[in-house]
């Protein structure tokens, strides 16, 4: 270490240590020199209170400068930095400590100003940011509200679009409907027609030989002198003639009964009294019957809903069908069984049995079986079918080891004579 740097001031301990030195020295030669320049205490005492006062005052003045000075500029200017206050910067332009650190206060003065700039523009930018922020919420809540506006028109649009499939599902399924009913009301007039075609061909067929009838005898009346003989032919033309209009008042029942125009009426009667009756009309007191009857009828009464004078036509038509074709001196068995909440109702005539490839054609209007005895117009069990159709009751005829059986089926119940008359 050289003696510059010994005596060099740039420190302030260095400059207290000089001070304190340089005072001690002035102290001590002031002493002596105050000794030696008077004999006289009081005056030696005056003269170096001359010197120690100005030495007091000088090491006031160079501490002041060295050390209160600057603290209080040092503290000053830390007091404007805590207050974030850069305006007046410490400048302390000494080389030692003081000045270091008011280069250093300088220094982190204007590194916190830039780094409250770099903040206040990082803020500025955060709050750009957040106004962006903001403004793509705000526009993000924007294309979510249009969004669900969108998906609530979509699902409308849906909404709507099943109601329209519906609907063109519904339409398809009337057209189908339409369609089928064309088709079934196309097959329906076709049929018709071809039972119109059938029916004139049939009727013509029936009306040829009461005509020709008619009309030979009717030749013969014109031709024959005897009295009794014109009696005669009169009345073949007159039965003739009652044939055809019995044929013709068949055939518009059955029209009537097919097209809907006649309808059942329905009322509850005794059902046993009804086949007794008809049974005692056509089976009994016969001139020249050729057959035994036999019949089982139960003794109480079994009330049914039907059309009485429908199901008397019908009772009417299967016995004196069964009647016509019983063999001679052959059983004819009528039955009525209750099993149970149906009425069984068959007759029974021992016979030839019906082919069975023709049965289901019996039911056929002015259907005859060929091998068949001619008997009547051929429409009385085409009456019996559809009356029987017309109510849903189960109907039908079958070959037996002795003969034919007519049948069919109907709802019954055992009731009292007052409750009949009350529902009545």
């Amino acid at each position: 270490m050289n003696l510059k740097e010994l005596f060099s001031l740039r420190t302030v301990r260095k400059k207290i240590i000089m001070t304190s030195k340089l005072a001690g020295a002035v102290l001590i030669a002031s002493y002596i020199f105050s000794i030696h320049a008077s004999a006289e205490p009081d005056v030696s005492l005056l003269i170096w209170l001359a010197f120690v006062i100005p030495l007091i005052l000088a090491v006031d003045f160079l501490m002041g400068r060295f050390l209160s000075d600057p603290v209080s500029r040092l503290n000053e200017a830390a007091r404007r930095l805590a207050d974030l206050d850069f305006s007046d910067p410490c400048r302390i332009t000494s080389e030692d400590e003081f000045g270091e650190l008011s280069a250093s206060l300088c220094r982190m003065s204007e590194n916190l100003q830039q780094t409250l700039a770099r903040l206040e523009s990082a803020n500025s930018q955060l709050e750009d940011s957040n106004l962006q922020l903001e403004d793509t919420n705000a526009r993000l809540e924007d294309a979510n509200s249009q969004l669900e506006d969108t998906n609530a028109r979509l699902e409308d649009a849906n909404s709507r679009l099943e109601d329209t499939n519906a609907r063109l599902e519904d339409a398809n399924s009337q057209l189908e409907d339409a369609n089928a009913r064309l088709a079934a009301d196309v097959v329906e007039k076709q049929r018709l027609l071809a039972e119109r075609k059938d029916l004139t061909d049939s009727l013509s067929h029936e009306m040829k030989t009461p005509v020709g009838v008619i009309r030979a005898y009717a030749e013969g009346i014109q031709d024959e002198t005897d009295e009794a003989m014109r009696q005669r032919y009169t009345d073949i033309i007159i039965s003739e003639t009652e044939r055809m209009s019995d044929l013709i008042t068949t055939l518009l029942d059955l029209s009537a009964l097919e097209s809907g125009a006649s309808e059942l009426v329905m009322e509850t009667f005794d059902f046993v009294e009804l086949v007794e009756t008809a049974a005692g009309r056509l089976l009994t007191d016969i001139p020249d019957a050729d057959f035994q009857l036999e019949y089982e009828l139960p003794e109480e009464k079994i009330f049914v809903k039907t059309d009485r004078k429908r199901m008397e036509q019908v009772l009417d038509n299967l016995i004196l069908n069964a009647r016509k074709h019983v063999c001679p001196g052959g059983r004819l068995e009528l039955s009525l069984t209750m099993r149970g909440e149906l009425l069984h109702f068959s007759v029974l005539n021992e016979g030839s049995p019906i082919p069975e490839e023709i049965l289901p054609r019996i039911w056929t209007k002015f259907y005859r079986n060929p091998d068949a005895e001619y008997h009547g117009s051929g429409l009385g069990l085409s009456i019996v079918a559809q009356i029987l159709s017309m109510q849903g009751l189960d109907y039908g005829v079958k070959n037996m080891p002795d003969g034919v059986m007519f049948y069919f089926s109907i709802p019954g119940t055992y009731i009292s004579s007052l409750e009949h008359r009350s529902s009545l």
